[in-house]
């Protein structure tokens, strides 16, 4: 049967067309994906290399849409094709999963086409999706990650702690979330041991210390952290063990505003750290009462 070589030609157009269209649907879910699972990391380290990843997809989008725009004379369309994972680790195996197959994917796009250009940007573009997948890998290889025990060292007041430097994002990162992680702890006690009127008290000044640093967020343009904190907390199982839960969380928390009071601040961040420090060590002796009872 003959073919007609301009069907033939028309077909693999319109082919390569397709592919482009789901390559950048590939790349825009992972843009937004990303940056859920930066947001979802114990570790700092780890959410700059995600947000790294996140920036090379970000220009393969746009290289892609400016193709696809070339081919078509049409702007390409943006969806959201499914949800991003609700935990670390399940994002880190599902981004693993998705940079493996996107290699071959592109590779394929690049066989798929005479058109030097386009071959080499999406040859490129596999290049650094391997590279991806090496990363993810790496976070998967290591059990630091997916270890509970240990994450609690890597949020709130131990993570700012232990941190040989910070910056404003850091602080107010760590800040807040030892604000969500005493928000975590109290409503587990609550929840447990009924309306017991100090932690119900504490709780909500907690809610006003969190109040206290949302402006400063958007005041210094910085993304806040997603709310982590029950993936930390345990269950005490006796009152006495809550007391003890909350002086620990308070000592770490007014250590955590007096290391950042030790730095130069702008006076914004000054005011609203002290006011903290000073809450908590007012929280402190409540719970030290309610110990020594």
């Amino acid at each position: 049967m003959y073919t007609d070589p301009q069907d033939k030609q028309r077909l693999s157009d319109f082919n390569l067309q397709k592919n482009i269209q789901k390559a950048i649907d590939g790349e825009y879910n992972a843009i937004i994906c990303y940056e859920t699972l930066a947001n979802l990391s114990p570790l700092q380290d780890d959410r700059k290399r995600i947000l790294d990843i996140r920036k090379d997809e970000k220009r393969h989008l746009n290289s892609f849409s400016t193709i696809y725009k070339d081919l078509t004379g049409k702007q390409p369309t943006y969806e959201l094709k499914g949800d991003c994972q609700n935990t670390f680790k399940e994002g880190i195996i599902a981004a693993f999963e998705d940079e493996q197959e996107t290699v071959d994917f592109y590779l394929d796009i690049a066989d798929q086409t005479e058109d030097t250009a386009i071959k080499q940007t999406f040859q490129r573009a596999a290049a650094d999706e391997q590279n991806h997948a090496v990363w993810f890998l790496s976070f998967l290889n290591n059990s630091y990650h997916f270890d509970e025990n240990r994450q609690i060292n890597n949020y709130g007041a131990k993570a700012a702690l232990d941190a040989p430097s910070l910056s404003i994002a850091d602080m107010l990162t760590y800040a807040l979330q030892d604000e969500y992680l005493a928000q975590a702890r109290y409503d587990t006690i609550l929840a447990n041991f009924g309306n017991v009127r100090t932690f119900t008290q504490i709780k909500a000044a907690e809610l006003r210390h969190i109040d206290a640093l949302l402006p400063l967020f958007d005041r210094y343009q910085i993304q806040l952290p997603i709310d982590q904190s029950m993936n930390f907390v345990t269950t005490p199982e006796t009152i006495k063990e809550a007391y003890a839960s909350g002086v620990q969380g308070e000592i770490d928390n007014i250590s955590m505003y007096d290391k950042f009071l030790t730095l130069n601040l702008p006076s914004d961040l000054q005011i609203v750290f002290t006011q903290l420090r000073n809450a908590s060590i007012n929280h402190l002796a409540a719970f030290e009462r309610g110990l020594a009872r």
